[in-house]
């Protein structure tokens, strides 16, 4: 079940705001830029499914998002528990950084632990299967698949050299939870 948890920036252990209830997720990221949706599939996606056919099953939400917000290119990603670049791959977004341009990110299987920090507060975003996050352009925040991650993923790019990370050098991403916590 996903999950949306507020903290001031300076006390990662007393949550202002928590909630599992889509709505009001949906609403308290809104109002911080950030867009929240749930998708369902066209059609039943198994784990045997192509990049592919997964794109196909979700192709009206893909393409009302490509007109909506400019983006040029979509891909799969997937990530198993022994995939072999899974823990270079993780701590490649652990540090707190942004971007140049949004990352969007729908969880077709599976779930990850965004964290967003917006003005004095941060934002944990747990998403599940179903869940699309599109953190703007320039939103400090930071990602955890988790030590044996498990999820596919759809991504759309305005352009993908665009989503070269920017660190930060802050060093609140260690004082928040990680995603085996939750």
């Amino acid at each position: 079940m996903n999950k949306l948890s507020i903290y001031a920036d300076h006390s990662p252990h007393a949550p202002r705001f928590v909630s599992n209830d889509p709505d009001p997720i949906r609403g308290r990221l809104n109002q911080a830029g950030v867009r929240f949706e749930q998708w369902q599939a066209e059609r039943e996606i198994g784990p045997e499914d192509s990049p592919e056919a997964i794109l196909q099953a979700y192709s009206t939400d893909i393409g009302r998002l490509k007109r909506e917000g400019g983006y040029q290119t979509v891909d799969v990603v997937n990530m198993w528990p022994e995939h072999p670049d899974r823990e270079a791959a993780r701590r490649k977004f652990l540090d707190e950084h942004s971007h140049a341009e949004d990352e969007v990110r729908f969880f077709v299987n599976g779930r990850g632990l965004f964290s967003l920090h917006i003005g004095d507060e941060v934002y944990e975003v747990l998403c599940e299967r179903g869940d699309l996050i599109g953190v703007p352009a320039g939103t400090p925040h930071w990602f955890d698949m988790g030590a044996a991650p498990d999820f596919t993923a759809i991504r759309l790019f305005n352009n993908p050299e665009g989503w070269v990370a920017r660190f930060t050098g802050s060093d609140i991403a260690s004082r928040f939870k990680r995603l085996e916590q939750e």
